[in-house]
């Protein structure tokens, strides 16, 4: 018994936590948009900058909500796990195949501030964690019952 509460509130310390942190991220992208927009631009063609910075904030949105709900959360997890990795990619990219300036991530639309790089990689990679904790703990919680 006392292995199933532990895993269950691991679960839902992870559910939640990972739901905090993608609408912290949303809420700040919106309340800095035009900061975030600009941002981009160093990043994405000038053209495709609205329809970015738009795709990035709903699919946060939407891991966000996921999360949320008990029956979606571990498609939710999925994808929070998918853009975790994504950002980390991108993020290594741009240090290690573009050779790009030190730039500011805009991960929290410039509220936590934070450089595109290794750094943001890692912290990104380390959020895998909770995300695996909610994909894999949820089935085996609902096969303790």
């Amino acid at each position: 018994m006392k292995g199933r509460s532990l895993l269950r509130l691991l679960v839902h310390v992870s559910r939640f936590g990972l739901a905090a942190l993608f609408l912290f991220a949303v809420c700040a992208k919106l309340f800095t948009i035009r900061g975030f927009v600009a941002n981009l631009s160093n990043l994405v063609e000038g053209r495709l900058l609205w329809p970015v910075a738009i795709a990035v904030i709903a699919t946060e949105m939407a891991a966000a909500l996921l999360l949320l709900l008990p029956r979606t959360a571990r498609v939710g997890a999925a994808l929070a796990a998918l853009l975790l990795v994504a950002f980390a990619a991108y993020a290594l990219y741009y240090v290690y195949v573009l050779h790009g300036e030190p730039l500011e991530c805009g991960c929290f639309g410039g509220i936590i501030a934070s450089q595109l790089g290794v750094a943001t990689a890692l912290r990104n990679l380390a959020f895998l964690v909770p995300a695996a904790l909610v994909f894999f703990g949820l089935p085996r919680l609902r096969h303790m019952k």
